[in-house]
């Protein structure tokens, strides 16, 4: 009788099971039409048949998607308690003659939950990934739009701003290639006048260490200077001359 027990315990755990798997199954399915039904609305397709139009708007399709993601993952959890629990029988007394056997369908049990849960969280994924895409490309076209049905007093304000932003950095650039300029013409002239201090310096030494040419120089300069007076003289008397003749 434990044993019929025990069997019928294992018959009822499989069931629960397959049960468990045929539901997580088809809300699968729903729920990989939904995201699919979701990112094709989204991608810009022909909307204007019948056929190609979105029954739901998105904000609906995204109370969808939150109420069947808790259904699955509920169900995913139930499936997991019951593994657990055939688990447990398979490792209590009595049941060594068909552990193998039990092992191998608690095995294949597993292998169909992990392969649930694997699609649920890929499915998952995609859908939220699809969803933060659509919602920062709806921000961008908001903007784009809002930019675009701008008043054109704003296009013109914007436009003075930035020719007048250019005529102010035409200005700057003006005043640092004059400042530039000066400044360059400043050392040139600085540069000048050293080279002109060592002229003199120069000259003045040889003057120095040599008398005689000092002496020649001067003599030179005092000559030029009578010369001019004699011939100013001559300039002079010869012009009150013709002055007399010219008055007589």
């Amino acid at each position: 009788m434990a044993a019929i027990g025990s069997s019928n315990y294992w018959e009822d755990m499989r069931k629960q099971a397959r049960q468990l798997e045929n539901e997580l199954d088809l809300k699968l399915v729903s729920f990989s039409k939904l995201c699919t039904s979701y990112s094709s609305c989204r991608d810009g397709g022909p909307r204007d048949t019948s056929d190609t139009t979105p029954l739901l708007n998105n904000s609906t399709q995204d109370r969808m998607f939150d109420t069947m993601s808790v259904e699955i993952e509920h169900l995913l959890a139930k499936l997991t308690g019951v593994n657990d629990k055939m688990a447990e029988y398979t490792n209590a007394p009595g049941t060594a003659s068909l552990n193998a056997a039990l092992m191998h369908t608690l095995q294949r049990h597993r292998d169909i939950l992990q392969d649930y849960t694997h699609e649920f969280h890929k499915t998952k994924g995609n859908f939220l990934a699809i969803r933060e895409r659509e919602d920062l490309l709806g921000s961008v076209r908001k903007d784009i739009e809002s930019y675009k049905s701008g008043s054109g007093v704003n296009n013109r304000r914007t436009e003075l701003f930035l020719k007048e932003h250019e005529h102010l950095r035409s200005s700057d650039r003006l005043m640092d290639d004059t400042i530039s300029i000066a400044m360059a013409t400043k050392e040139n002239m600085t540069s000048q006048r050293g080279m002109l201090k060592s002229i003199q310096s120069r000259v003045n030494t040889l003057a120095n260490r040599f008398p005689t040419i000092n002496n020649l120089i001067q003599r030179i300069n005092l000559r030029k200077r009578r010369d001019s007076l004699i011939l100013g003289s001559v300039i002079g008397i010869c012009t009150i001359l013709l002055l007399l003749y010219a008055l007589h």
